[in-house]
């Protein structure tokens, strides 16, 4: 199992990263990725988002929407019914979207107190974490990817909380390795028409392409 874990986490880092190999998220991949610092920030906001969301969405999955006989619908009011009665997992992305959206409004208030300069440096891109595809992509990959029919139950949440939490640090990585590359842009002699967004999605193909070298590694 701890094996299966530590793949799971390697390959959601380097081999599947959201960013760079899935192209999720670019929207604060590229608005926040302008210094260090904001950047390391956001990508500690996201690793907690997605952690606490694949925690969170999977049990509101597992014990709310999906037809098993573990439905707190089914205990409750399932008596000689069968559990498909009670399948409700077309929800899931309206349920996901709610608990991301709770979380965020936690991250915003924690960083709002502790850090009201870092909270002003990702300004709108912090918000927008509600509806960043990267962190639905991850709740709704968890569920498709390991929730089947006679999986463990820990293993299946133990494999979503580290693809969560795996996610977060392929995002984080993504991010401070762009803006320190875009810190030391700044200071280098670029042609005017490349300067700002252009220069920066050249670098983020640039990345992209350096991750394939990881496609084998798992």
């Amino acid at each position: 199992m701890i094996a299966e874990l530590f793949i799971i986490f390697i390959g959601v880092v380097l081999v599947n990263n959201f960013v760079l190999a899935r192209f999720l998220g670019l929207c604060p991949y590229i608005g926040v990725s302008r210094d260090l610092k904001s950047a390391l920030g956001m990508g500690l906001a996201v690793i907690f988002v997605m952690t606490m969301a694949s925690t969170v969405t999977w049990v509101i999955y597992y014990y709310l929407l999906a037809p098993t006989g573990h439905n707190l619908w089914f205990v409750l009011w399932g008596d000689g019914v069968d559990p498909s009665a009670f399948d409700f997992t077309y929800l899931r992305t309206i349920a996901f979207i709610l608990v991301i959206a709770a979380l965020v409004q936690l991250v915003e208030m924690i960083i709002t107190k502790t850090s009201p300069p870092l909270y002003r440096a990702l300004g709108i891109y912090l918000p927008l974490i509600t509806t960043n595809c990267a962190v639905l992509g991850v709740t709704v990959l968890n569920v498709d990817i390991f929730f089947r029919a006679g999986e463990p139950l820990a293993g299946s949440f133990l494999k979503s909380l580290v693809q969560g939490f795996g996610a977060g640090a392929g995002f984080t990585l993504a991010l401070v390795l762009m803006a320190s590359i875009r810190e030391r842009l700044d200071l280098a002699d670029i042609p005017e028409a490349l300067k700002g967004a252009p220069i920066a999605f050249l670098v983020a193909a640039l990345m992209s392409m350096a991750f394939l070298g990881f496609t084998g590694l798992i």
